[in-house]
């Protein structure tokens, strides 16, 4: 991901891609299915673009390009509009695949504009079980967003129908059963993959570091939440947490969770991925 061509190629890449999510505005606003079709393809040049940088990243570089900042924010982004071809081919909502790409248009920018850190972990400190600990971590910010989306869509969806203020762009929003439904199974996905994390990161930890503190505030940070989406989750489950309550709580918790993602490591005494 480095050189004044591969910048250019990317550069270009993200110029489709917000040509892409034009083309998904248009069919929004007057229901051009050529447009989103077109839209689609296009994405899905752009998904086929990111692979190819991310498989010759790792052929140059001979690992994952996960171990910095500015390789995960890559990453996160390659997931964001992995899932958002996933949304379109097998979920068919229009605005949930809409709203992911606009995340992922937002990290792929961060990533092309924001300049290149070279600050990665030590190659002697890279082992299997840090790529899958710090590679989970980052799916399961993936599952986070995709809950945020669907809060998003929930509120605006119930705000709707509250007012009767209907029309034909807003009868292609997902159901309100069908919306918590994504944010209820999201969350569930999101919390196993942030607890394996933690696991394999801990035991790398105890591992590899001769100094670990349990006070470390990037543990602290991730445990908490960790905590505070298991208790939306049970509370969710268990019919105490519903409607729009349940929508606003999850977009909360997701700023925390972007705050976490680019300052946490910054707090820490021992994460060198920043």
């Amino acid at each position: 991901m480095t050189g004044v061509m591969t910048a250019g190629l990317y550069e270009l890449m993200v110029i489709v891609y917000a040509i892409g999510i034009i083309l998904y505005i248009f069919d929004y606003l007057y229901k051009m299915p050529k447009a989103k079709r077109r839209a689609f393809w296009l994405v899905s040049f752009v998904w086929i673009a990111q692979t190819m940088f991310l498989i010759n990243f790792i052929w140059e570089a001979k690992r994952f390009p996960i171990l910095s900042l500015y390789e995960g924010i890559f990453f996160y982004s390659w997931l964001l509009v992995t899932l958002s071809i996933v949304l379109h081919c097998f979920a068919r909502e229009d605005l949930p695949v809409f709203f992911v790409n606009i995340l992922g248009f937002v990290f792929a920018t961060i990533h092309t504009f924001a300049p290149e850190n070279a600050n990665v972990v030590a190659s002697s400190m890279v082992s299997e079980m840090l790529l899958i600990h710090i590679a989970f971590g980052i799916m399961a910010y993936a599952a986070f967003s995709l809950c945020f989306v669907f809060a998003i869509l929930y509120i605006l969806l119930y705000r709707m129908l509250k007012q009767k203020k209907f029309s034909k762009q807003w009868s292609r929003l997902p159901s309100l059963e069908v919306t918590s439904k994504w944010m209820h199974i999201s969350t569930l996905i999101g919390i196993c993959l942030l607890v394996i994390s933690l696991i394999l990161g801990s035991e790398w930890a105890l591992l590899t570091l001769e100094h670990v503190s349990l006070l470390d505030m990037k543990i602290i940070a991730s445990f908490v939440l960790v905590l505070i989406y298991s208790a939306i989750w049970y509370r969710n489950r268990t019919g105490r947490l519903l409607g729009t309550k349940y929508a606003w709580v999850h977009i909360y918790t997701y700023i925390l969770l972007i705050i976490n993602f680019f300052l946490g490591n910054s707090l820490s005494n021992f994460h060198v991925w920043y």
